[in-house]
């Protein structure tokens, strides 16, 4: 491993008591909008929601415990093609630990990782086979929470793995794994492309571009399975359902970022909303979120400030050159973790156009947020992948 004091500094999370102070008074004296009576969540966020989950943050939520769990996670932050990148480094207790590299998503941080960090660093402890252990490396995506703000254009998906790259190159990593989901996803896949010489494998909680987003044609289904034909379908009515009626807040960061970012790092309910939100929607009800845990991922972007930066992840990609286009080809064997409750609905026979899928699993349960609402299922589904890569 390399030298982490030649090139990188420690970290600790050290909030002042006048943040949370400024944030109780703002929570307790919000502005709260109108509602019509019986329109349920097809307007956005209830009302009801918002103004309980506010008042459970300003009263009860506990960000003191949630820093002191975080700050057992030994942090460091450095600079990489110009960006701040603040990345936990957990060292598995086991020497002949797999290296993984594990990134976030948006709404998220590396919050997500809570649930899943321990059983993957030390499975002995947990119940595991010891030689399913991994050093696990969580950085923060450049302009999100404690990675942000970025300070200059051009950061998509493409450029936080190169970045990620590097990372893994200064911590003396020569081979190591990738996992991901949602934008995550992404640069893990990506990471798996432009080196293929370092990366293991590539485990996805979410394919990239691996749905159905056009209508599907005659021919098309005609050479499909009757079990493929039938998902198919489905995934093109889920994405419909989508476009239609849940896209509206990655148009706006797509094209608008910066007027949003007013709103959010102004209002703690705001932000609240707009993020506690994909938590409800996004995720199985039968698992949802724990709340604490969406709390802490909430307060990050909210003392951080970077609830605007995080959202131009979302404009960089629209307006990239490549925007539009299908994925690159990717040689580097992949796992799919298939969670019946995500927003798209992968299919092999997309998947097989530009990815070399050697393991693809579905599951009976579980949501976009896997890592938090279904960690034992994401767990076995990693360890059982590398392990299958190892014994090749």
């Amino acid at each position: 491993m390399g030298d982490l004091g030649e090139w990188a500094r420690p970290f600790r999370l050290q909030v002042g008591e006048p943040e949370l102070e400024d944030l109780r008074e703002r929570l307790d004296r919000a502005r709260w909008p109108d509602e019509l009576p019986g329109v349920g969540r097809s307007y956005g966020m209830p009302l009801g929601e918002v103004r309980e989950l506010a008042r459970y943050w300003s009263t009860a939520y506990d960000w003191r415990a949630a820093e002191a769990r975080l700050n057992e996670w030994p942090q460091y932050v450095t600079t990489v093609d110009g960006a701040r990148v603040h990345f936990a480094h957990i060292r598995s207790p086991e020497p002949g630990a797999t290296p993984l590299l594990m990134t976030h998503g948006w709404p998220g941080s590396f919050v997500e990782f809570q649930r899943v960090a321990g059983p993957l660093t030390d499975p002995r402890a947990h119940g595991g086979d010891p030689a399913d252990a991994f050093h696990l490396v969580l950085p923060h995506i450049p302009g999100f929470a404690l990675s942000g703000p970025t300070r200059d254009t051009g950061w998509e998906f493409k450029r936080v793995a190169r970045a990620f790259g590097v990372l893994m190159e200064r911590l003396g990593y020569g081979t190591y794994g990738v996992q991901g989901g949602d934008w995550g996803a992404a640069v893990s896949r990506e990471l798996g492309r432009i080196r293929p010489g370092n990366v293991l494998g590539v485990h996805l909680n979410l394919l990239p571009g691996g749905g159905a987003t056009a209508e599907p044609q005659p021919e098309e289904l005609a050479a499909l399975s009757a079990g493929e034909r039938k998902r198919t379908l489905a995934s093109w009515e889920r994405y419909r359902v989508w476009a239609r009626e849940r896209q509206g807040y990655a148009d706006i960061q797509s094209t608008r970022p910066q007027t949003l970012a007013y709103g959010l790092n102004d209002s703690p309910v705001g932000l609240l909303a707009w993020i506690g939100e994909k938590f409800a929607e996004w995720a199985d009800p039968r698992c949802p979120v724990d709340r604490d845990q969406m709390l802490t991922n909430v307060m990050l972007y909210w003392l951080t400030g970077t609830a605007g930066s995080a959202a131009r992840i979302y404009y960089e990609r629209a307006h990239a050159d490549y925007a539009g286009q299908p994925p690159e080809v990717s040689a580097t064997p992949t796992a799919l973790a298939d969670f019946p409750r995500d927003n798209f609905i992968p299919l092999r026979h997309v998947a097989a156009r530009t990815d070399t899928v050697v393991r693809w699993t579905s599951y009976d349960r579980g949501g976009h947020f896997a890592a938090m609402e279904v960690p034992d299922l994401l767990v076995g589904d990693v360890r059982a992948f590398f392990r299958e890569l190892s014994a090749q």
